[in-house]
């Protein structure tokens, strides 16, 4: 499939019922959604072509950070083209995070964020389980190996052409959240990083501006 060109801003009203229906039949295969974000979920999976055979379940319920994904155990330890994967969305958390929960967000940064979760499932289809198990050990043990993993799968997001959706949730969270750098809800109450772990919008603006794929 070719890829599928960037779109500035994705409006709901845009989207007739053949268009979601199109889309149902096109990337809906092995996906178990969340009613309220399903056409936010399959615009998005539109830009992961490799991902239409993946099985990814959405879970909305009570948890701290707004977004997370995992791959399922043991399908871990299966082989690539067979791992399951659940993305968990919060719908309450804390009081701090509460702003920036997916149901707050706009339908173009729901886009984003999404995509931004789908980049975690096509970085981790393509690990092997040593891969995988790296990357567990790491997230426990190295703040800095996180700050390359999520920066990291900002950069994957913005090469599958989502450059636009994820600038608008990097804008939305660091408004709302009154902060510069966003590190992640996990370090909501410690004192601003330095680092940049999630890309700001200055840096996404670079990226698409360097990117051939946004200047078609």
């Amino acid at each position: 499939m070719a890829q599928r060109r960037p779109v500035v801003e994705f409006e709901k009203v845009d989207f007739t019922k053949e268009d979601s229906l199109q889309l149902l039949k096109e990337f809906a295969k092995n996906k178990t959604f969340i009613s309220s974000f399903t056409l936010q979920s399959l615009i998005a999976l539109s830009y992961y072509p490799g991902l239409k055979n993946t099985h990814i379940r959405f879970k909305y319920k009570p948890a701290h950070s707004p977004l997370t994904t995992r791959p399922t155990f043991p399908s871990v330890l299966f082989g690539k083209s067979n791992r399951r994967f659940t993305i968990t969305v919060s719908d309450s958390t804390v009081a701090a995070l509460q702003p920036i929960l997916l149901k707050q967000m706009d339908f173009n940064t729901q886009i984003g964020v999404i995509g931004h979760e789908f980049a975690h499932v096509a970085d981790f289809s393509k690990r092997n389980f040593f891969s995988m198990a790296g990357s567990g050990i790491n997230h426990i043990f190295s703040s800095h190996y996180i700050d390359r993993f999520e920066y990291r799968t900002d950069s994957i997001c913005i090469a599958h052409g989502l450059g636009y959706q994820l600038l608008a949730w990097s804008t939305f969270v660091r408004q709302t959240m009154h902060r510069e750098n966003w590190e992640g809800a996990d370090n909501v109450n410690v004192a601003e990083m330095t680092r940049e772990r999630y890309m700001n919008p200055s840096t996404i603006s670079k990226r698409i501006a360097a990117d051939s794929l946004y200047s078609k």
